[in-house]
């Protein structure tokens, strides 16, 4: 809208009733108030009209030397007051009793005619009006239809005017018009009409701000821009009822006429005022003002700026951002700046869904009012395309010399080299307090950019208020924490609505504002490529909060094809390899670089031509950002709780008092604060429902799309399921996890090993089907609901029964997976074991699966690094848990005896507590496994076929060697005699241990390979297997044939042993090129080392390569496909063998 009219037009509106005073002009309006309805006056007209009014108003008020308004009473006192006279209006209703009121000389009522005119009259007088009921006179519809304009004025303005007391009313601003024309019948017949609304309007909006004329009851809404919203909105249901209601006099029309008059009128006022703040006192912070009414919208519905009961495109603010666009785009985009610029300020001052923004810095409110209020302002796709453009909207690129520079104060401290923990803790600290920033940075997206302020905002679980409201923890109950937690969440679920709807809003607002969108999502993705890290910078990373809610907003995005498979048919693999459309989010080299499941992949730009560019970049980003946010989120919360189980065991084994210690409670709040995230079900079943949906797209690929995904997809998937199986196990229900099923057994088949070369990934992923898919049985507990475990499409047979792919290759893939964990860690080895062994053992158990274990002997490569798994796990762990389970009893025993415990330094308890819980955590993990493992051996023994595999001649001897070892450590040492506390809690249960050896030993018995092997064995002695059989007959832990050919076995061991022992004499004096230089024994099958031209027996180096594949003497890499056979070495060491068999037999 200009500020600046035509000097014609100026003139022509000042002298058409700027003031009021050309007789001429009265006559014309006169005869144009005859007419039903006014004749419709030009928008450029009535323009320059009310300007014209304005500029004469100021001018008046500029001679009169009035005190800008400030008081609204207006008394010459040197002037006599006129005497009261009667309204000679018939159709003016009067009061039905008599009443008081206080009224200034101006607005007395004229004085009957017999009462003697008052020389003076104070400036307020005390007036009673009586209480006599004029006769009704007869019907005049002029009269009626002046009166239903007043009182609709009243109504959608506010306001009144005229000089009769009836004429005012408490809950309207009452306003001292220069003319009488619009309450003057004479010149008026028919009442208000559309040229007088101008005139209204602007007595209204030029009163000065502390005018005593706005003090109504109730208050009206401070402003000029609440008061205008106000106003269109009455008007726009004014309009409505009187559409629906016709009462057939034919005032409709002229009715409706005047709102859509107010309607259009309010609307341009609002432009003027926001493009010319100074237009009008009462405007002259109108983006403020505007941004106040758009905050109202959640608190107040009913007065929202942006929704009108005329329909589609009609509420006040979308016409006033359309009006003001079509005049000046400048100032439109001015207008959206300033108010952003309210709203954000206001948003920096917040430091939590808790905090508000004080109101003496200009727009107060929380964090919800804040951002409802920029998702107001994005309803106009105009607005919202300013927005996108505001200098603040994205952090400075990569290249510009803007990105590097710091702001806030100078570089916080970085940690050196060789830095100690206590240095490393304190320089953490004061990274986390200092408030400088580099510009392209996380913590500077965060606190420099729109979106990055409203995503800030959440319930960070270190917050003071957040804390406090969970604590004494422990004198608390489940309920009682739940309940805190819920309501936390339903706060933070309604923030993060808004957050969806304003992205949604610029997503929508067009191609401009949406591409600005996906720049700020991709520099967000890339300056916290490090989030995931285990110790992360917080000067270069944003907060937690704006990662969670990041995630949320594209979980939200992704929804529609999550769960519709038509439409994520449209996600196109080839998005992670061009740089062009994921922007460096994807890459494969430097820092950032994100591993791939597949080897030599390269990034190319050819092929990727998706026929929808945005659900890919939804989908990948996503999966990225649940990787930096939710996923290492649940890594802390599962770490966290172990601490606070570990500090819980500590003090109550120092008998402390876990009610009154204030450091464990401490944790606790903060394990409680962190649930209220990672344990949310509305967020947890959108990431298991996206994982889903990712295992369904993978499932898709052939090998060549699937290697070229980003490794941390799957990782994640796996990362997700397992926190769920321990700590949101009742959130899994009613979801869908077939696809993440199939994928599993996909990966871990034979044709992906090789593939998927990452064996902790692949371990991961046979955790997951132990964790989520297994069912529970009598001895083994499962809370995972039978809706996950089992597949709705097979009649609820669980999935490992039931899918064709499981029954083929799942039992052959466990078999391969159980050796290749064996790089995986100590501790992790062990868990991953003891889950494969209890997978196989309900494989086992399922005719569905008979025919794939029958299949496992054709593959003898993979069954021999199983195989050497199972016994390289007895024979290491075995003796040490044996030997850790005296050193727990005597713990047992000092922390039993007070007196002795107590005389023990706080120091040294310390540390034989520190060594006790390891103790106890080897030891149950261990004898876990190897019950789990024992048991593995009798029930894959019993086929024949795997049972010659265990007796080839690699693998035979160290079978007998493990077999024997275990039974000298349950009988030869007094195992079975050893007690401790609690045996059940560390998984000690040595009988069926033994049990356990004994059924394996059975299963062998006839076989005169293992005889020979165990005769062999250096831990054979007769007295062993003679008191092993004595104690099983004993204990009745074996019947029937199984005694019986243990029994034997005793027999045939002696027998073979003793026709062996002459040939210990033979190898005595063998040269030492016939020896194995790594284990000083004969060999029998020599092979030569390429790599170092060393020979050793092939027994030796295939064992030493299921752990290291390299060469032991030069640690170059080396696989057992590369040793050559010394076939030459071979037959002489056979002719020296025979001929000392030969000359021994002479002699």
């Amino acid at each position: 809208m200009s500020g600046f009219l035509p000097e014609g037009l100026a003139n022509w509106a000042l002298g058409g009733g700027g003031q009021g005073d050309n007789n001429d002009d009265h006559q014309a309006a006169s005869s144009e108030n005859n007419e039903t309805q006014a004749a419709p006056i030009s928008e450029q007209d009535m323009r320059a009209k009310r300007m014209a009014r304005l500029a004469a108003l100021e001018k008046k008020s500029s001679d009169s030397g009035e005190n800008n308004g400030s008081n609204d009473m207006e008394v010459d006192s040197n002037d006599a007051a006129e005497p009261m006279q009667v309204d000679p209006d018939e159709g003016k209703k009067q009061p039905a009793a008599a009443a008081t009121k206080v009224v200034t000389a101006k607005e007395q009522a004229p004085a009957p005619v017999d009462t003697p005119k008052p020389k003076n009259l104070p400036d307020s007088i005390m007036v009673e009006e009586p209480a006599q009921k004029k006769p009704k006179s007869p019907s005049d519809p002029l009269a009626k239809l002046r009166r239903k304009k007043i009182l609709l004025i009243r109504r959608v303005l506010q306001v009144t005017f005229g000089n009769e007391p009836s004429d005012r009313t408490p809950a309207c601003v009452h306003l001292e018009l220069d003319d009488d024309e619009v309450y003057n019948t004479n010149k008026s017949p028919n009442g208000v009409n559309i040229g007088h609304i101008t005139d209204l309007l602007v007595s209204r909006l030029s009163l000065h701000p502390s005018s005593r004329s706005l003090e109504t009851m109730p208050p009206q809404k401070p402003g000029m821009i609440a008061y205008l919203a106000d106003c269109h909105k009455r008007a726009g249901e004014e309009w409505k009822d009187l559409k629906q209601k016709k009462n057939g006099d034919g005032s409709e029309d002229e009715l409706c006429g005047l709102l859509e008059e107010i309607r259009k009128q309010v609307v341009s006022y609002a432009a003027s005022s926001l493009q010319l703040p100074d237009l009008f006192e009462l405007g002259n912070d109108s983006c403020l003002q505007l941004a106040k009414c758009l905050s109202t919208t959640t608190t107040d519905p009913s007065s929202s700026v942006t929704f009108d009961v005329m329909g589609k495109n009609t509420s006040f603010y979308y016409c006033v951002c359309e009006e003001l666009h079509s005049q000046d785009t400048d100032a439109f985009e001015t207008m959206v700046t300033d108010v952003v610029t309210c709203i954000t300020d206001a948003l920096s001052k917040c430091k939590s869904l808790l905090d508000e923004s004080p109101p003496d810095a200009g727009l107060g409110g929380n964090g919800l009012l804040l951002t409802s209020a920029l998702r107001e302002l994005c309803t106009n796709k105009k607005a919202a395309t300013c927005l996108t453009q505001v200098p603040s909207f994205l952090i400075p690129p990569a290249d510009s010399p803007q990105a590097s520079e710091w702001v806030g104060g100078p570089p916080p401290p970085q940690i050196p080299r060789g830095a100690n923990p206590h240095q490393i803790d304190f320089i953490r600290r004061m990274q986390e307090m200092s408030n400088s920033r580099m510009r392209r940075s996380g913590k500077g997206l965060e606190e420099d950019t729109v979106l990055g302020n409203v995503l800030r905002l959440g319930l960070p679980w270190k917050h003071e208020s957040v804390l406090s409201s969970y604590v004494n923890p422990m004198r608390r109950s489940p309920k009682d924490i739940n309940q805190i937690s819920e309501g936390h969440r339903r706060q933070l679920e309604l923030y993060q609505s808004k957050c969806n709807e304003l992205i949604r809003q610029l997503v929508v607002a067009g191609e401009q504002p949406r591409q600005k969108v996906i720049q700020w999502l991709t520099d967000a993705l890339l300056v916290n490529a490090k989030a995931d890290a285990m110790e992360k910078d917080p000067t270069k990373i944003s907060s937690e909060e704006l990662l969670y809610n990041l995630s949320v907003v594209l979980l939200k995005l992704c929804d529609p094809f999550v769960s519709k498979p038509e439409k994520a048919a449209l996600i196109d693999p080839g998005f992670v390899s061009s740089p062009k459309s994921h922007g460096g989010v994807y890459e494969l080299a430097g820092d950032n670089a994100l591993t791939r499941l597949g080897d030599n992949i390269s990034h190319s730009e050819d092929g990727y031509n998706p026929k929808n560019s945005f659900i890919p970049l939804c989908f990948f980003f996503c999966s990225r950002a649940l990787a930096l946010s939710i996923v290492p989120g649940m890594a802390y919360y599962h770490r966290t709780s172990l601490h606070v189980s570990r500090m819980g065991w500590h003090i109550r084994s120092a008998n402390g008092d876990l009610y009154s210690d204030r450091r464990f409670n401490h944790v606790l709040q903060s394990k409680c604060a962190m649930g209220i995230v990672v344990k949310s079900p509305t967020f947890a079943t959108d990431v298991f429902r996206f994982y889903n949906a990712v295992a369904g797209f993978l499932l898709r690929l052939d090998s060549d799309q699937l290697k070229t995904m980003p490794e941390h997809m799957v990782s994640d998937a796996c990362a997700v399921l397992d926190f769920a199986s321990h700590h949101t196990t009742g959130l899994l229900s009613g979801i869908d996890f077939g696809n993440s099923f199939r994928l599993t057994v996909k990966l871990l088949s034979k044709d992906c090993a090789k593939l998927v070369r990452n064996y902790n990934l692949r371990a991961s992923l046979g955790d997951i089907l132990h964790n989520i898919f297994l069912p529970g049985d009598g001895s083994r507990r499962n809370e995972i609901p039978e809706s996950v475990i089992c597949d709705p499409l097979s009649g609820g047979r669980p999935y490992l029964v039931s899918d064709k792919m499981c029954q083929d290759t799942l039992a052959p893939s466990l078999l391969l997976l159980y050796g290749e964990v064996e790089t995986t860690g100590f501790y992790e080895k062990s868990s991953h074991r003891e889950k494969i062994a209890a997978l196989l053992k309900y494989l086992w158990d399922s005719p569905e699966h008979k025919l794939a274990f029958r299949k496992i002997a054709e593959d003898q490569e993979s069954f021999v690094t199983f195989a050497n798994g199972i016994i390289n796990d007895m024979n290491d762990k075995f003796a040490g848990v044996m030997e850790k389970l005296p050193a727990i009893r005597t713990v047992q025993l000092q922390m039993a005896n007070p007196q002795e415990w107590a005389a023990i330094s706080e120091e040294e308890r310390e540390t034989i507590l520190e060594r006790h819980e390891e103790n106890e955590t080897l030891v149950e993990n261990t004898l876990k496994l190897c019950d789990a493992v024992l048991k593995m051996l009798g029930f894959l023994s019993t086929d024949m076929a795997i049972r010659d595999m265990f007796l080839l001649p690699d693998m035979c001897p160290r079978l007998a060697n493990m077999l024997l070892f275990v039974l000298t450590k349950l009988v030869g040492s007094r195992g079975l005699d050893l007690k401790v506390d609690n045996p059940e809690k560390y998984n000690f249960r040595p009988k069926e241990m033994l049990q356990n050896v004994c059924v394996v030993f059975s299963s062998f018995a006839d076989a005169g390979t293992f005889q020979a092997a165990c005769a062999k064995s250096g831990y054979y002695t007769p007295d062993l297997l003679s008191k092993s059989v004595k104690t099983c007959r004993k204990l009745g832990l074996l019947v029937g044939e199984s005694m019986e050919l243990f029994e034997k076995l005793e027999e045939n061991v002696e027998e073979v042993a003793k026709s062996l022992g002459d040939d210990e004499e033979i190898y005595e004096d063998a040269p030492d090129e016939f020896l194995d230089p790594l284990m000083s024994e004969f060999m029998v099958d020599p092979v030569i080392l390429p790599t170092s031209n060393n020979v050793v027996d092939r027994a030796t180096i295939q064992q030493h390569l299921l752990n290291d594949p390299t060469d032991p003497f030069n640690r170059k890499p080396l696989s057992i496909d590369d040793v050559v056979p010394a076939e030459e070495l071979k037959q002489k060491m056979k002719a020296w063998l025979d001929a000392k068999r030969m000359a021994k037999g002479q002699n």
